[in-house]
């Protein structure tokens, strides 16, 4: 009892430090679970044993028998289960073609340069040597996040890097698989025949079950026939169902089937979606803590004294240096992708929780069939996940800026709330060159949103899902325009600082619109319109006009005459190269107005001789 309490706590407690120190998880996970296990065996402990010992021994342990791999596997299901939810087909609209080369050619380019490389280095035998490489084809996207989270980047980037590392993770475990049982069977002339039937079956059963129970499981929720307060946990147990009965058709078919389901509700009209995916994220935290001290304490310190030796340097140098950007620029040729974000992408590809939990599992089994050269698999996966998350989490910042994808003008703008008004002024920003990203909590403004072909998120503005979106790493600009003053002070509070770098507005409350003094530093477009004002405007003239300007005196005129006219609202101005300039209801002076600018506003189109 005192373990398993332990291995939460302190699994939390990692979270915590890593969440402070903006660093993957996976790091303080892994050396708190090398400390109490191995560590502690050899240097602490009178008797020589584990202060935890995931693995019953006849006196200590936690997990009997074959029962801490059943563990992993169920909990890495539900793992790749929240990564598909948050799969979503418009993000790859431009990089699609790189994505699918990665998991593809990619993966190939890693599978055969790391099973060659291993051979050669560490003199091991080929079959063992494509089962490390199978196990190292995985990114993974618990460590991903992290590590881009507090770095600028295009969102092409970004979504290369996120998509990469969910959906290789099935398909990284699926050639393993097929190596494993080629292993198993003694590497038999059957081999070829028995490979192809279990990889037909893995990709038949796994995408059958994960899109009908996807389906099905959609139909329940929307037709209410779940109630609210089962949701969560029958999502979760569908989950572990389609797991499990993948499994029982096709062994190893049960994370293809868990990660397809996913992919499917992610990208269906699912209601509560967002509840369900807090649920599942909070879950996968709790699990992740726990799966990274188990596999880490497992180890045992002949296994870690393995490594210590140059080879070891070389390998790593080798899978990091020369086989991952083999993989991307090959993958990457002909794309719109630029030559510096090719090398970034090259340069992040950090391993995670999949690859570390089947190289424990089939490690172990491998040990048990007395297979030479297993001693090596869960060492030298380990070695991979943690000196390239370590690799990556340190560098990545300041490889992104010498290669100049770091963006040091995050241009991009958020807008809290997808009304009308909201929904006109970002299509008026995106059509004039901005990246914009709506957000709000009501479904029927996001899906207007997107119909006019702004992305467009549901959100729940009071949940941290936004702090850890990658995607918005290009943003640099936050305005909140949702009818409650209370909201829109909250946004600014809580996202001014990731989101605001180059500016944080919103709207004035009606107090502050009837006091003149009490005018606020972060006011949007005018002290004398709040939401109301912007919403019935936007009824009577729903759309945005530009109007030349002459030089300073004539903007300040025109301003004059806002105040006093309920059918003109100003929002921007638009300089001689096209770049917009928000207009701050606190300081409505510009320093230079030259021939050719434009005053933008919401409204009734003027013709510029009557003003």
């Amino acid at each position: 009892m005192i373990e398993l309490a332990g291995i939460i706590i302190l699994g939390i407690l990692a979270q915590w430090v890593a969440w402070k120190l903006k660093i993957p998880a996976i790091l303080p996970l892994i050396l708190i679970g090398l400390f109490v296990g191995p560590i502690a065996a050899e240097f602490f402990s009178e008797d020589g044993k584990k202060w935890i010992e995931p693995i019953w021994d006849g006196e200590k342990g936690l997990f009997p028998g074959d029962s801490l791999y059943y563990f992993v596997s169920l909990s890495i299901s539900i793992i790749l289960f929240e990564g598909g939810l948050t799969l979503k087909r418009a993000e790859i609209r431009n990089v699609g073609p790189v994505i699918t080369k990665l998991i593809t050619l990619g993966a190939a380019v890693t599978f055969f340069g790391g099973a060659i490389a291993v051979h050669y280095i560490f003199n091991l035998a080929w079959d063992i040597s494509f089962l490390f490489s199978g196990l190292i084809i995985v990114t993974g996207p618990t460590v991903i996040s992290p590590i881009l989270r507090n770095i600028p980047l295009k969102k092409d980037v970004s979504a290369v890097l996120k998509w990469e590392g969910i959906l290789i993770d099935p398909i990284g475990a699926l050639v393993a698989v097929l190596v494993f049982e080629f292993i198993s069977v003694g590497g038999g002339g059957g081999f070829t025949k028995t490979a192809l039937m279990e990889f037909g079956k893995i990709l038949l059963f796994g995408t059958t079950f994960g899109f009908t129970f996807a389906h099905a499981l959609a139909f329940a929720i929307n037709k209410k026939l779940i109630p609210h307060y089962l949701l969560n946990v029958v999502s979760l147990s569908t989950v572990l169902l389609v797991f499990v009965e993948s499994e029982v058709f096709a062994h190893e078919s049960g994370l293809l089937a868990v990660v397809v389901m996913g992919m499917v509700l992610g990208n269906s009209k699912l209601e509560n979606l967002k509840e369900l995916l807090h649920f599942k994220e909070s879950l996968s935290v709790l699990l992740i803590s726990i799966l990274f001290i188990l596999l880490a304490a497992n180890i045992d310190i002949e296994d870690l004294m393995l490594l210590y030796n140059w080879e070891t340097v070389i390998l790593f140098a080798v899978v990091v240096f020369v086989i991952r950007p083999i993989g991307v620029f090959l993958s990457a040729a002909g794309s719109n992708l630029q030559l510096n974000e090719k090398l970034f992408i090259s340069w992040v590809g950090p391993r995670g929780i999949v690859a570390a939990g089947i190289a424990s599992l089939f490690g172990s089994k491998l040990l048990k069939l007395e297979v030479a050269g297993a001693e090596y698999i869960t060492p030298l996966v380990f070695m991979i996940v943690l000196g390239t998350v370590l690799f990556n989490a340190t560098t990545a910042r300041l490889f992104a800026k010498m290669v100049g994808v770091f963006l040091t003008e995050s241009e991009s703008i958020l807008i809290v709330g997808a009304s009308k008004f909201s929904r006109l002024i970002g299509h008026y920003l995106e059509t004039n060159g901005r990246h914009v990203v709506l957000i709000d909590s009501n479904e029927r403004h996001i899906e207007k949103a997107k119909e006019l072909g702004l992305e467009a998120k549901i959100t729940n503005i009071y949940s941290d899902t936004l702090l850890d979106n990658v995607e918005l790493n290009d943003v640099g600009y936050l305005m909140a325009l949702t009818g409650s003053p209370d909201i829109n002070k909250y946004a600014i509070d809580k996202f001014g600082k990731q989101f605001g770098e180059n500016g944080s507005y919103r709207l004035v409350s009606k107090s502050e619109m009837l006091d003149e003094n009490n005018n606020p530093r972060e006011g949007l477009f005018s002290h004398t319109d709040d939401f109301n004002a912007l919403t019935e405007l936007t009824d009577r003239h729903p759309s945005i006009q530009e109007i030349d300007l002459r030089d300073n005196a004539h903007y300040e005129s025109l301003i004059d005459i806002t105040n006093n006219n309920k059918d003109i609202i100003p929002l921007f101005i638009k300089d001689n190269e096209g770049i917009l300039h928000i207009i701050s209801s606190y300081n409505l002076e510009v320093d230079t107005i030259e021939k050719g600018f434009q005053l933008v506003y919401l409204g009734k189109p003027f013709d510029v001789e009557q003003l």
